[in-house]
């Protein structure tokens, strides 16, 4: 009787090593989702020389890849109910891999902003399967922790963006000089974007294809050839398969369980709590933290020379307040932790607003001088901590698992959507509110946001810890 138990745990281990590999191995799309949409960071000043573009022209050029984004997250989660995911992950990685060479191939803003939208089409749609795979392989008690990994990747592949910038930059003495082939710096900070793509490509050719999906398509003897390999022998995996066909097979008898169409505004009730979930997370500004934190750094008294090194700061603490999220999602839930972060974010926020009322000059020459200048640096860098622990990995988690199996895909794909659309929205209006208003208004707004989101969970998002996923209704 002493074998058989002795030998249990080894392979229930090896089982859930099994689903932590193949989460890494989905989360490499998080990498790309991050490295690609920040890599264009270092290389704009040099694009905007090279070309000879107004401003205007070249936010345009930065922001065209959020629109790819929306298109591409809203694609692809159709496609994956129709390919798979897995043979999406792959043609995401192409994507990627295309919109690189070419990127870094340019020979116009025109053809430069094509490419770069293609880029965002591959991010949107990496942002959409990855979470989605790992809550369909996870088991459930693992399910917070291995879906919190895209967040992570996320904010690692934002992080080694900023860094290879750099790196190449100052081998060139500036990314408008030439490096290596006779091509400057700033294209090899595209064609290096390759590089992570064939690898998320070559682990997608390997990765074995959702559970739910193989049931779906009527695969039962590889949908249970996988649930055995991630859930182990304390698992029923034959009872888990019925759970999952009884899933399908109640969303087939109700017609409208089936689709995303319902009678609020069109949609589904719990996809319009994915959709505002996905607002929320953009319209508290973490990326005007990101993307213009040179004014604030500048405003405080660093000199813009030091951009990359006080942004590295900020993309580090990201990373590592992300395992803050991994070690208590399973153990406290969703709910108390977007909760938390909603109050942190709003009390952070609104300091900020405070302490940019006191501010003088504006633009470049925006000063916050004394107490009000650490205030200020130390509130952003707490918002970003309670961002990071809470709302930036949480909302991954819960659009990969809060949908019913048979609109999960195409539901996180509309959400996703909205989330790239917010993100663009934010990104867009941020430089115009800052000159007509100053700094304290656009930080109000977004701390407003934060309180909103306090009411928003409280009210309408439901506690999923511990769930199956067969057991997600709207």
């Amino acid at each position: 009787m002493s074998t058989p138990s002795a030998s249990m745990p080894t392979t229930a281990t090896a089982a859930h090593r099994k689903a932590i590999a193949l989460a890494f191995s989905a989360a490499v799309g998080g990498f790309l989702f991050g490295f690609d949409s920040s890599v264009i960071n270092g290389a704009v000043d040099a694009i905007q020389g090279h070309f000879k573009l107004e401003s205007t022209v070249t936010g345009l050029v930065v922001a065209v890849a959020l629109l790819g984004c929306a298109l591409g997250a809203w694609a692809g989660g159709r496609l994956a109910d129709r390919w798979g995911r897995t043979r999406v992950m792959v043609l995401g990685a192409i994507v990627f891999l295309v919109s690189s060479v070419l990127a870094g191939f340019a020979f116009s803003a025109g053809d430069l902003a094509v490419w770069r939208f293609l880029a965002g089409v591959g991010i949107g749609i990496a942002s959409v399967i990855a979470p989605a795979y790992i809550a369909e392989i996870a088991p459930a008690a693992m399910r917070g922790r291995l879906g919190s990994l895209q967040q992570l990747a996320i904010t690692f592949g934002i992080f080694v963006a900023l860094l290879s910038d750099q790196l190449l930059a100052t081998a060139a003495s500036g990314a408008a000089n030439v490096l290596w082939l006779g091509l400057e710096a700033w294209r090899w900070m595209f064609l290096v974007c390759a590089i992570p793509a064939v690898v998320y490509g070559a682990l997608a050719l390997r990765m074995p294809e959702s559970p739910r999906y193989l049931a779906a398509r009527g695969d039962d003897a590889d949908a249970r050839r996988v649930l055995a390999s991630v859930l182990g022998p304390n698992e029923d995996v034959d009872d888990r398969l019925a759970q999952i066909h009884n899933s399908i097979r109640q969303d087939e008898e109700n017609a409208h369980a089936a689709t995303l169409r319902g009678p609020r505004l069109g949609l589904r009730p719990i996809v319009w709590v994915g959709i505002l979930l996905s607002v929320f997370q953009q319209f508290v500004g973490i990326n005007v933290i990101f993307y213009y934190s040179t004014t604030l750094w500048q405003a405080v008294g660093f000199a813009e020379s030091q951009a990359f090194t006080v942004s590295t700061i900020t993309a580090v603490t990201n990373v590592l307040v992300t395992f803050i999220a991994i070690a208590l999602i399973d153990k406290v839930g969703r709910k108390p932790l977007l909760l938390i972060g909603s109050v942190g974010m709003a009390v952070t926020l609104g300091l900020m607003a405070v302490a940019f009322t006191q501010s003088t000059g504006s633009g470049d020459s925006l000063r916050l001088t004394g107490s009000w200048g650490v205030i200020a640096l130390v509130s952003a860098n707490l918002f970003v901590v309670f961002f990071g622990a809470t709302w930036g990995p949480l909302v991954w988690v819960l659009l990969g698992e809060m949908f019913p199996n048979r609109i999960r895909a195409a539901a996180l794909g509309v959400a996703a959507a909205a989330q790239w659309l917010a993100n663009f929205t934010i990104t867009l209006t941020f430089p115009p509110l800052l000159s007509a208003f100053g700094a304290a208004i656009p930080y109000l707004i977004y701390a407003l946001f934060a309180a909103l989101s306090f009411v928003f969970v409280l009210t309408s998002v439901r506690e999923t810890k511990g769930r199956e996923l067969e057991d997600m209704v709207a």
